[in-house]
């Protein structure tokens, strides 16, 4: 009997190593998509015809707006393992709605380029700052998607502060925060190059 204890707590071990390094692996695959994508910018940049403009400030804004969703995942994660299930639930969905709140805040960004009149086929610093944007807002709501799987277990599941619990929360917190020091390396990177 124990031997079945003991290989069924081994397989999920295992189970959850995988679930990590199939995470980590995608996460590799975007860095290298963005790191391609920025040198094509650097490259294309150095060969003339480049229209020189400010970000939006709602970039800026945005910003904060992603920094702090990360600030609030983080927070429910430490009251989930405390066992404190409002303040989990709470920023939880919090989180959620700054997600939504940087997205359509992105979206404000693009229709204050428009208005500059630099639309995606105007120029090729605004069509690289149009794509690699639209790119990362891309890979922000897949992680909307896992927050909603993250949320759904908050609410429908009973309260319980389990090992796979754990680690599936754990797995959500590592993609979102990939996702928002992405972001910070493409503003960075758009202000500074």
């Amino acid at each position: 009997m124990a031997y079945t204890l003991d290989r069924t707590y081994e397989e999920r071990i295992r189970r959850f190593s995988s679930q990590r390094y199939g995470l980590y692996l995608a996460i590799v695959s975007m860095l290298m998509l963005f790191a391609a994508l920025t040198s094509a910018y650097i490259v294309r940049r150095s060969a003339g015809n480049w229209l020189e403009f400010e970000l939006p400030s709602i970039f800026y804004i945005n910003t904060v707006v992603i920094v702090l969703s990360s600030i609030t995942l983080h927070t429910s994660w430490h009251l989930f393992k405390k066992g404190n299930k409002a303040g989990y639930r709470l920023l939880m969905v919090l989180t959620f709605i700054l997600g939504i709140t940087f997205l359509v805040m992105q979206y404000m960004g693009w229709q204050e380029m428009t208005a500059q009149g630099l639309y995606l086929q105007v120029n090729p610093s605004a069509s690289f700052i149009y794509v690699i944007s639209g790119i990362h807002a891309a890979h922000l709501i897949g992680g909307l998607g896992t927050l909603i799987v993250a949320m759904a277990h908050a609410f429908r599941l009973r309260f319980k502060v389990t090992e796979i619990r754990k680690h599936r929360f754990e797995l959500v917190i590592i993609y979102w925060h990939f996702v928002d020091l992405l972001w910070l390396y493409l503003l960075v990177f758009f202000v500074f190059i």
